[in-house]
C-alpha cells in the first residue's frame, strides 16, 4: 500500500498546485522552496513543517540546481501518493486540478 499525504499536505498539494494568474504549475517541475535570508542558516533551504514531514517520509526530494531556486520534486513514492490521493475526486477535483490529473497519467 502506497504512503498517503496528511491532510495538510493534501492542503499545500493543492494550493501548489491550482492554476492562477493564468499560470500552470507543473508536476515534473516540482514546487520551489525558500532560503534564509540570514541568520546562522542563511543560504540553507528553509522548509515549512509540511514540506519537512513529505522529505521525512520520502514523499519528495529536495534538488538545488546551482545558480537557480531550490525545488522540491515528488519521488517515485510521492507519485504513486499522488495518484491515489487523485483516485477521490473530492481531493482533486478535475475542474481545478485537470492540469495535474492528465501530468499524473504520463508519468
Amino acid at each position: 500500500m502506497p504512503e498517503s499525504f496528511t491532510a495538510k499536505e493534501r492542503d499545500f498539494i493543492r494550493w501548489k498546485f491550482v492554476v492562477s494568474a493564468g499560470q500552470v504549475p507543473l508536476l515534473r517541475e516540482g514546487f520551489y522552496v525558500h532560503r534564509w535570508a540570514g541568520g546562522p542558516n542563511k543560504g540553507k533551504v528553509k522548509l515549512r513543517t509540511v514540506v519537512q514531514s513529505m522529505l521525512d517520509r520520502g514523499l519528495i526530494e529536495i534538488v538545488e540546481p546551482e545558480g537557480r531556486m531550490a525545488s522540491a520534486l515528488f519521488t517515485a513514492a510521492g507519485i504513486e501518493a499522488l495518484r491515489e490521493m487523485a483516485k477521490d475526486q473530492r481531493l482533486l477535483p478535475p475542474d481545478k486540478y485537470g492540469h495535474l490529473l492528465e501530468e499524473l497519467e504520463d508519468l
